[in-house]
């Protein structure tokens, strides 16, 4: 995330490039038709191909109309701009709605990860684990906190289940692993998911998740697919 294909001065942002496209169709569920399709409309609002975070907030909102998507948001949109622009591009946008459209609750835990790993050396810390938590909550519109629900008391028990009491850092699947075995926490972020044995936790944590279509349209930026 935030590897700008061809650097963001090297290319023109309105532009979409057979390497963008190959690299939606790799990372994303749609196809070269809803690419294009999504692609015409972010133009309309978006001549320059340049969308600011303001533009982005407006659009992500919209997967979450219950929930604050604000502070996910900027943890994304920081993210993709690592030139600190303030502007992404087209991919970028669509590799950010794609996961929130079509992810499920392990996509949206390996996005939010790969968020707080700044340095990009695949760990993260407690700290960032708890951030993480409380932003996934805003998303869910979680507004009990207290108690077992408190996201560092879900940390400290995932730490234990994954033998990590004593250590501050965990690496990407253990992250994965332990919140998808959590119970309160599936409850909270995926309400429809049904319980994962030990076993189905430790394959979604190493595995990609399988390729889903969706018929769903959306009018965002003025893209409809």
């Amino acid at each position: 995330m935030g590897n700008k294909a061809g650097g963001k001065g090297k290319k023109d942002p309105a532009v979409l490039t057979d390497e963008d496209l190959k690299n939606l169709k790799i990372n994303t569920q749609y196809t070269d038709e809803e690419i294009q399709a999504w692609h015409a409309g972010f133009l309309k609002d978006c001549p320059s191909g340049k969308l600011d975070k303001k533009q982005f907030l407006n659009v992500y909102k919209k997967f979450y109309p219950e929930g604050k998507a604000d502070k996910y948001c900027n943890f994304v949109f920081t993210a993709f701009d690592t030139d600190n622009n303030n502007w992404i591009d087209f991919t970028e946008f669509l590799l950010a709605v794609g996961v929130s459209q079509h992810g499920n609750l392990e996509d949206k835990l390996r996005m939010a990860f790969d968020i707080y790993d700044q340095n990009k050396d695949g760990e993260i810390n407690r700290k960032d684990m708890i951030k993480i938590i409380e932003a996934m909550y805003d998303l869910a519109n979680e507004e009990d906190r207290s108690g077992e629900k408190a996201p560092d008391q879900r940390v400290d028990l995932i730490m234990k289940r994954l033998n990590k009491a004593k250590t501050d850092v965990v690496r990407r699947n253990e992250f994965i692993k332990g919140c998808v075995q959590d119970e309160l926490l599936r409850k909270i972020l995926a309400p429809n998911t049904a319980a994962v044995s030990d076993r189905q936790a430790s394959n979604i944590a190493t595995t990609t998740s399988a390729p889903m279509h969706t018929t769903t349209s959306i009018n965002e930026t003025g893209a409809a697919v």
